[in-house]
């Protein structure tokens, strides 16, 4: 049978064509196209805006739609439209809206990190403790999906007949493909969606309140949800016909982005805040609560932690500084000074839950380059203590690891986070959500996920450790989890397990 989408006397292999990965991120909807060897064929950004009112965030949904529908024009203008084979959709974690039977927006779209919810979460913990226990998070935050549809059904009341949860992305797939389209269980794990199971834990719900006919049909990452209808193809410009594919939260599609998929694999994406994101071939349960599992697309589940300390502690302490230069600096002296890089005032959430933590400093800093060198070291020590948590919880961590976000540009920072974890850093070529969504669209070929990041995840270097510089960097670890310690932020047991891991 011939291949509709392939030019004539072009080879047919599985990932020929053009993959379209759409992200909506908080502050732009992107569209990138690329083909089955990981090229970038084009890309295109449009903005979002935010509203926020004290802890409350909120976006126009409509916007949502219209933003990415001009993102994905642009993006495939000048590309042949025969080649289009399949698209795959990323969002933010936990937001969602309420629509009417047609898919018309009821509400706002409450974004990730709305904190409303609060006083819910406690009645949210209660009626799921069991569930949440099983499913190894323990706990749901009060910004998760469920603590905020609580909320929404408890303020606004009965929803009207025929009224349907969405979280972010089926707003979109509901218009691409002109029905509603099942829901992703990555976009569905912070609803109450139980990943063990495969289904809606009912129970639960009904104790919260929350009607059986709300909940949208969920499948895994990577089913075919259906086809891009005639009136979606004029909006946004994707041929009619295009396969739509479940996708993933945006954190997961810049763990695809950057091919972390290989059991013990690691994605380390340092922005504000610093997330790791994993595979592991079993569920990982954390007592703590800091590390939650996604399911992915196989049989591989994908444990992950995001703190509230990262490369924000720079322009915190830096405002307007030319980063650049006080590198420079800062690596001429390197000094052994550390500092406890938190950018939250709220507290910690990984690699230890401490709603009292605060920033610190160890030892001198007499100035401004020593001191901004202890806080790149202070990231870097905090990395390294992620991953003492996580082996703790006999979560696989000995795999590639790869190094993404606004802070993998910095050269001799990926050094130093290399020399402190004492292990090779990868740095991907074009690691970001939308170009791990057109891998994860590429999977409609019947290609399997791992095969197709493989061959359209590129690598443009790797950084190994100085074993002096790790040697040498051992003890100030030692001393920046003493100090955890001796805050009570850190547990016992998860310091001990670190101390051992460094004596090794």
């Amino acid at each position: 049978m011939t291949d509709p989408h392939r030019p004539r006397g072009t080879p047919a292999t599985p990932l020929d064509g053009i993959w379209l990965g759409l992200d909506l991120g908080t502050q732009s909807a992107r569209c990138a196209a690329v083909d089955g060897t990981g090229r970038v064929l084009a890309t295109a950004t449009r903005p979002l805006t935010s509203r926020r009112d004290g802890n409350r965030h909120e976006q126009d949904s409509e916007e949502w739609w219209g933003a990415l529908s001009a993102a994905c024009r642009k993006a495939l203008t000048g590309l042949d439209p025969r080649q289009v084979r399949g698209l795959a959709v990323d969002g933010t974690s936990g937001t969602i809206l309420l629509a009417d039977a047609h898919g018309t927006p009821l509400t706002p779209g409450l974004m990730y990190d709305d904190g409303r919810a609060g006083p819910r979460a406690a009645a949210v913990n209660a009626a799921g403790a069991d569930v949440w226990q099983e499913l190894g998070y323990r706990s749901m935050q009060p910004s998760w999906a469920l603590p905020k549809l609580v909320a929404l059904l408890e303020d606004a009341g009965r929803p009207p007949a025929g009224a349907r949860l969405l979280h972010q992305v089926d707003l979109i797939t509901w218009r691409l493909t002109g029905r509603q389209a099942a829901s992703d269980a990555s976009h569905a794990l912070k609803t109450g969606y139980h990943l063990v199971a495969e289904r809606w834990p009912e129970q639960v719900m009904a104790e919260l309140g929350v009607p059986a006919s709300l909940l949208p049909e969920v499948v895994r990452p990577g089913t075919v949800l259906g086809a891009v209808c005639a009136r979606a193809a004029a909006a946004t410009g994707i041929p009619e016909g295009t396969t739509v594919v479940a996708g993933m939260t945006d954190g997961c599609a810049a763990q695809i982005g950057a091919g972390a998929l290989a059991p013990g694999s690691w994605n380390a994406v340092l922005g504000t805040t610093l997330v790791l994101k994993g595979s592991s071939p079993h569920l990982v349960r954390d007592p703590a609560g800091v590390v939650y599992c996604h399911r992915g697309p196989g049989d591989n589940w994908l444990p992950g932690g995001a703190s509230s300390s990262g490369a924000g502690i720079l322009t915190q302490r830096f405002p307007g500084a030319d980063l650049d230069a006080l590198t420079a600096r800062a690596a001429a002296l390197d000094p052994d000074a550390v500092a406890y890089p938190l950018v939250s005032a709220g507290g910690e959430r990984f690699p230890f839950r401490a709603p009292g933590a605060e920033p610190f400093v160890l030892g001198d800093t007499p100035t401004r380059a020593a001191e901004f060198h202890a806080c790149l070291l202070g990231v870097a020590c905090l990395e390294r203590l992620c991953f003492d948590h996580l082996d703790h919880l006999g979560a696989p961590v000995d795999g590639p690891l790869t190094l993404t976000g606004g802070g993998a540009r910095n050269t001799y920072w990926n050094q130093l986070r290399a020399d402190v974890l004492g292990r090779p850093v990868r740095l991907p070529h074009q690691a970001e959500s939308a170009v791990g969504m057109a891998v994860l669209a590429a999977t409609s070929s019947g290609t399997g996920l791992r095969e197709a990041a493989a061959a359209m995840v590129r690598i443009d270097r790797e950084i190994a450790p100085r074993p002096d510089r790790t040697a040498r960097y051992g003890p100030v670890h030692l001393r920046f989890i003493d100090e955890l310690t001796r805050r009570g932020w850190l547990g016992q047991a998860v310091a001990d397990h670190a101390r051992r891991r460094a004596a090794q």
